[in-house]
Parts: C-alpha cells; structure tokens; sequence
C-alpha cells in the first residue's frame, strides 16, 4: 500500500512578486489551468490511496479549497503550528499512518515541482516500492545536466548499469566553483526532495538518530483536535521540536539510503529563469504571457496579471507585473530576487504578504484603492459563507451591495441588503457579514479612519477558527 505525503509549505521567494506568504507558488497555477499542489495529487499513481498533505494554518483553507476544485479528499491536513523542516513534518505523518494502517509505504513529495514524463515518474515508483518494501530509504535524484546553484545535491557511490545506488552525502545548494565540481566528477545527483520506504523504518531510524524529533513529534500529535480534514497539532509540543531536514536527520546518517536516478523531466521551478525554461518559446526564444506586446525582444520572460505591458530593444530579461508589484531582472539574476524580498520584509512591506487581491476562507478581497484616512475594497463571499463577528478600534466601513443578497449584523440589529443597497458600521461597533445564498456575494468596502492594518480586527466569534 502506497500512501503519499504531500508537503505543501514553503513561500517560494524566488518566485516573487507571484509568490508570497500567503499564496506561494505551489498554489498558483504557474503552469496550466491548476496549481502545482493540484498537479501533484492530480499526478499519484492510481494505486495510491488519498494522500496526507501538511501545510502550515495561514495556506490550510487554500490546500482543502484546490483539494475540492479537482475533486480530490486526503486522509487530513496536518497543520504545523511553525515550519520545522522536513523531517519533523514527515514523522508526524509516518506516526499518523503507522496508527490508521498496517506499515503503509510512504511516497513523500513537495507540492511544488514540475514531472512532464508521469509514465516515467509512475515506473520509477513501482521500482523503489519493491526497495522499499525491503527495508531501504529511497530518495529520488536527477542526474544534472548542468552545473546549477539552485538545486541541492545527492553525492553517491557509483556503480555501472545499476538501477541505484548506496548514498554518501548530502550538500546544500552550491557556489558555481562546487557546482562545476559535482557536475564533473559524476558522482552527484540533484536533489528532488522525494522519498520512499515504509513508516516503520523511517521512524525506526528517526528513533535512532534523532530521538528528540520523534518524542516532540508523539507529543505534539497526541489526542490531538480534528476540525473538518485539518488536524491540529498540540503547539506548545510541536515547538520544542529540533528543526532538521530529513536528508541530515536521517537520510546521510543511515546505512539503509539509497538514490534512485529519476528521468522524467523534472524541475523544482524555483526560478524564473526555471519557470521560463519549462515553457515553449516563440521563434525570438520568448515567453509570453497576458497583455504582452514586444518589438526586437529576444530570449525574454514577461508576465502581465492585469494591464498591457510593451517592451522594445532588451533580450535576456525576467519582467513579471502584477497589480501591485512589478520586477525587472537579468535572467542570470533571478536566484537573487530573494535578496530583494529580504529587503521588503526587513521594511514591513505588504507586498511580501499577499497579493492585492488576498484569498481568505470565506472568500476574498480584493484592495482596489487605498490613500490619506480611506481605503476601498472589493469583497466577494461564497455561498454560505460568513465574515467573523468582529469590530475595528481604528477604522469606520460603508457597505454598498453589488450583486447578490447580504445578511448583515450590526450591533443588535440583523437585517438584509439587495444590490444597490447601503449601509454604515461605526468604529468600534461588533459586526458580521454573511452570505446565505447560492450565488456569490459581492460589495464594496469603503473604510475611514486613522489606521487601516489588517491587525485592526478583534475576532470575537470565527467559523474557521482563526484569532
């Protein structure tokens, strides 16, 4: 029995300014009509039973909301109070199985990579289900075709015409004179981020080398509260937990490691410049994409979400616009962009925290103007959905109707609004908006007042559970 593990954290960095916080790359559909997380589910052998997906609280509503686009369930989203790292992350799910089933084989993937050869991807799995059926840890390389900074890299004892091979180590991403190094010695894989081998050895060997991961992992997931598909892990436990990938946890450490050589047009799409080189190109090497039009443009990206962007005389450039951000790069550069986010994160700037349009579980809102004392928004409600009762210290918010029927809370009142319709919530006054109809809800938000944070909300009573 095949039991996939999804991990779906991560905020994709080098992908800003599409990829932030509270909607990273795995959640954006970078490559077709659905996301990364959807294509990996969409991608698991048949076999394979409904997969675990971890993630952290901020992106829980956005993995069970593409789980349900795609029709999709999942033997629950394990939610982590804080990242840890992928060996914590994969114990706490190989201790979940372990008690729902009989020693399943664990198939841990990320959310965020690109497999273009699924027939390739799918042989290569059945392969490492017999090792790992066996007692063996089976992680997934990608012979290198390049010397590349970006990916870490698998250090392996090579054996001619084996299917696989004993590992030796594990390196971070390199600095070009390494990288140069391991492509020419041929002893390195990159790094896919993908593992095989039954709970039992994994936390047999998580046991032996590092006893602390498993006994915070036991705790944290003990008795531990369902709500819905999430399951909520005990913090205070969770915490104490050593953060540790699996490579150096386990992986290096154990005598039972093995590398399986993966060919199946693989990339992590963590760049731009990897992002473009998986797309097809016009005849002057472009990529494309909205409202683009160029004039004597060659060997360049350019990604428009909402206006016309043009371009004339420039080759090798990255340009990504969005509503609220826009990046210009040297395609050799785009690794770097993280430096830049560093930068707008050391500033508190909200362009790292989500888009101008922010997805919540109820919906979204998108921010269509904001200066001096006001700010204007567009709000859009799914059927039978509610806002929580909330108040604002800081802020008084005018509602007008756009389309749909809207139950609105104001104080002691409760009362109904049709397009077109208005109404007016003071500062300080405890309010709610809900949608109790089949069809979406849309108004507009004009808010008034000396401060307009997103921290300006005191939740006092929530449907998902929030603060």
């Amino acid at each position: 029995m095949i039991i996939p593990v999804i991990l779906a954290g991560g905020s994709g960095s080098r992908l800003w300014p599409l990829s932030r916080n509270l909607q990273p790359k795995q959640f954006i559909n970078l490559i077709n009509e659905t996301t990364l997380f959807q294509d990996t589910i969409l991608r698991l052998p048949k076999d394979s039973i409904d997969p675990v997906i971890i993630c952290n609280e901020e992106h829980r509503f956005l993995a069970a909301e593409q789980l349900r686009q795609i029709s999709k369930s999942s033997q629950g989203i394990i939610i982590e109070p804080e990242g840890r790292n992928t060996a914590p992350a994969i114990t706490l799910a190989a201790l979940k199985l372990i008690n729902d089933f009989k020693d399943p084989v664990l198939l841990v993937l990320p959310a965020d990579h690109l497999i273009k050869d699924i027939r390739a991807f799918h042989k290569s799995i059945k392969f490492a289900k017999t090792l790992a059926e066996n007692n063996k840890l089976v992680t997934f390389g990608i012979t290198p075709n390049k010397a590349e900074t970006g990916y870490g890299y698998i250090q392996a004892d090579i054996v001619d015409n084996a299917k696989y091979f004993n590992v030796r180590s594990f390196t971070e991403k390199p600095n070009q004179k390494n990288a140069n190094k391991y492509l020419k010695s041929g002893s390195f894989f990159w790094n896919s981020g993908m593992f095989m081998f039954k709970a039992s050895k994994y936390l047999k060997e998580i046991q032996k080398f590092e006893p602390r991961i498993l006994s915070c992992c036991k705790k944290s997931i003990e008795n531990v509260n369902h709500d819905l598909d999430f399951i909520r892990l005990k913090s205070n436990e969770f915490l104490k937990c050593p953060d540790k990938s699996i490579d150096y946890a386990v992986m290096e450490k154990t005598k039972d490691s093995l590398v399986m050589p993966l060919d199946a047009h693989w990339s992590d799409i963590g760049s731009w410049d990897a992002l473009m080189k998986s797309k097809s190109k016009d005849q002057n090497g472009n990529v494309l994409e909205g409202d683009v039009i160029t004039d004597n443009v060659k060997d360049t990206y350019a990604f428009s979400t909402s206006r016309l962007v043009s371009i004339v005389g420039v080759s090798d450039l990255i340009i990504v616009d969005t509503k609220d951000a826009l990046l210009v790069t040297n395609k050799n550069d785009s690794q770097n962009i993280k430096n830049i986010v560093n930068k707008l994160k050391k500033n508190n700037r909200s362009e790292t925290e989500h888009h101008r349009k922010v997805f919540r579980p109820w919906g979204y809102y998108d921010s269509i103007d904001v200066g001096n004392g006001f700010q204007a928004k567009r709000i859009s409600v799914k059927p039978g959905a509610k806002l929580s009762l909330q108040k604002h210290r800081h802020r008084a918010e005018h509602w007008v109707v756009v389309s749909g029927i809207a139950i609105i809370r104001c104080g002691e009142k409760t009362f109904k609004l049709k397009k077109n319709q208005s109404t007016y919530i003071p500062k300080g006054e405890i309010h709610r908006l809900e949608n109790q109809e089949s069809t979406d809800l849309e108004i507009i938000e004009i808010q008034t007042g000396e401060y307009l944070g997103e921290d300006d909300i005191i939740r006092l009573e929530d449907e998902y559970e929030r603060n």
